[in-house]
C-alpha cells in the first residue's frame, strides 16, 4: 500500500514537472513590436483607408479616358404597320414594315478635345494623388518626431524625479540631524512635487501622441508599440538653388493646377467645336406589298439659337482662374521654401549651441554646485537654481531637434519624394 501510494506521488511530481517544462517554453503573448519611421510609412501608405481612396480616383479618371474614346453607338428604329389607299376602298391593305439606322458621326473637332480633357484630368487626379501621399506622410513624420519628443521628455522627466528623491532624501536626513534648516526640507518637498508633476504630464503628452501616431496609421498599428527613439538620423537637405528647381517641375500641386489649367483648355476647345455642325448618317429602308423603297443621306444639327455662349464663357474663366491659381502656387511654395530652410538653419544652429557649449556647461555646473553642497560650501537653494538652468537647457535642446525634424519633414514635403517601395 505504500509502495502504491509513493508511485502515485511520483507520478503527479513527473506530469506537474511536464506541464511545467510546457509552460516555460511558451512565447510571451502578444509582444510589442518596435517600428522604424520606414515601418510605420510602408504599412500606412500600403492599408490606409484614405491612400485607397485616392487611389480609386485614379482608377475612375482612367476609366474616364476610355469614356471619352468611345463612339457613339448607332441608333435603329424598326416599324410595322399597314399600308391602306383611301381612292380604292375595294383594294386590299398591304402591310408596311420600316427600318432605319442612323450613326452620330464623332468628328475629330468634338473628339480630341474630349479625349484631351479627359487625359489632362487623370494627370490632376495622379498630381492630386501624390500630394495627398505627401501631406500624410509629413503629418505622420510630425507624429512620429512628437512622439519622440515627449518621450525624451519623459527620460528627462524620470531623470530629475530620481535626482530629486536622492537630493530630498540627503537634506531630510540633514535636517533630522540638524545640519540644516528645515525650511530646505520645505522646499525640497515643494521642488519634489513639481518634478514629479512634470513627469506625470510627461506620461499623458506620451499617450496623446502615441494615440495620435495610431489614429493616422490606422488599426493595423496595435495599441501597444515600440518606435527607435533613439539614432534617428536625418539626411541634410540639398542646396536650396537645388531644391527650388526640383519643386518647381515636380512639385504635385504645381503639377495638378498645369494639368487643371490643360484641362480647362481643352474643354475651351470642345465648347467652342459645339458650335459646328454635329452630323449623323441615316439609312431607311420601308417595305410594303408592292414596292421596296431605300433612303440614304445625313442630318445636321446646327447652333442656330444655342451658340454656347455660357459654356464657352465659363471654361474661359476657368482657365484664366487656373492661370492665376499657378503663378500663385509657385509663389506660395517657394516662399514655404525659404521659410523652412530658414526654420531648418535656426534649429540646427541651435542645436549645435545647446549641444556644444551650453547643455554640457550647464551639466557641469550642477556636478560642482553638488559637490560643493556636500561640502557645505553651497546652500541648497543654488543647487536647485543650478538644475533649473540644465533642466531648461536640456528641455530646450529637445524642442530644436523636434522643430529641426519639423523643418526637415516640411522640406521633404515640398519636395514630394514617396519612398520607393510605396507604389
Amino acid at each position: 500500500m505504500l509502495e502504491t501510494i509513493n508511485n502515485l506521488t511520483l507520478f503527479r511530481f513527473a506530469v506537474f514537472c511536464f506541464f511545467a517544462s510546457l509552460s516555460s517554453v511558451v512565447p510571451a503573448q502578444n509582444p510589442q513590436k518596435t517600428y522604424s519611421l520606414q515601418d510605420l510609412e510602408n504599412l500606412m501608405l500600403a492599408s490606409s483607408r484614405a491612400v485607397q481612396g485616392i487611389t480609386n480616383s485614379v482608377e475612375s479618371a482612367r476609366f474616364a479616358i476610355k469614356t471619352a474614346q468611345s463612339v457613339p453607338n448607332p441608333q435603329v428604329e424598326v416599324l410595322n404597320g399597314t399600308r391602306t389607299p383611301r381612292t380604292s376602298p375595294t383594294n386590299m391593305d398591304g402591310s408596311l414594315k420600316t427600318i432605319s439606322i442612323t450613326q452620330e458621326l464623332d468628328m475629330p473637332w468634338n473628339r480630341l478635345p474630349r479625349i484631351d480633357a479627359a487625359v489632362a484630368n487623370l494627370g490632376a487626379v495622379q498630381a492630386s494623388e501624390l500630394a495627398f501621399k505627401s501631406d500624410l506622410l509629413a503629418r505622420l513624420r510630425i507624429r512620429y518626431f512628437e512622439l519622440i519628443r515627449r518621450l525624451a521628455e519623459e527620460r528627462a522627466s524620470k531623470e530629475d524625479s530620481k535626482l530629486m528623491e536622492g537630493i530630498r532624501s540627503r537634506i531630510a536626513l540633514r535636517v533630522e540631524t540638524g545640519e540644516a534648516a528645515r525650511f530646505e526640507l520645505f522646499k525640497a518637498d515643494a521642488e519634489l512635487l513639481n518634478v514629479q508633476k512634470l513627469a506625470q504630464s510627461a506620461e499623458s503628452r506620451i499617450k496623446h501622441a502615441r494615440a495620435g501616431l495610431r489614429a493616422l496609421v490606422g488599426p493595423q498599428l496595435p495599441e501597444q508599440f515600440l518606435i527607435h527613439d533613439f539614432g534617428v538620423e536625418l539626411p541634410p537637405p540639398p542646396p536650396i538653388e537645388k531644391t527650388r528647381e526640383h519643386i518647381l517641375k515636380n512639385n504635385p500641386e504645381l503639377a495638378r493646377v498645369r494639368a487643371e489649367r490643360q484641362q480647362y483648355d481643352s474643354k475651351l476647345s470642345q465648347e467652342k467645336a459645339f458650335r459646328l455642325p454635329k452630323i449623323a448618317l441615316r439609312a431607311d429602308q420601308e417595305i410594303d406589298s408592292e414596292y421596296k423603297h431605300k433612303r440614304i443621306g445625313f442630318s445636321l444639327t446646327l447652333a442656330l439659337w444655342d451658340q454656347r455662349s455660357g459654356p464657352i464663357g465659363e471654361a474661359t474663366a476657368r482657365l484664366s482662374q487656373s492661370t492665376n491659381e499657378l503663378a500663385y502656387q509657385e509663389f506660395s511654395l517657394l516662399q514655404s521654401l525659404e521659410v523652412a530652410y530658414q526654420q531648418y538653419e535656426i534649429a540646427q544652429s541651435q542645436m549645435f549651441a545647446l549641444e556644444s557649449g551650453i547643455v554640457r556647461q550647464a551639466a557641469n555646473a550642477v556636478r560642482v554646485v553638488e559637490i560643493a553642497y556636500r561640502a557645505g560650501e553651497k546652500g541648497f537653494l543654488e543647487v536647485l537654481d543650478a538644475q533649473r538652468v540644465f533642466r531648461a537647457a536640456r528641455n530646450e535642446l529637445i524642442v530644436a531637434r523636434f522643430e529641426l525634424a519639423s523643418a526637415w519633414t516640411e522640406i521633404e514635403r515640398l519636395k514630394a519624394i514617396l519612398p520607393e517601395n510605396s507604389n
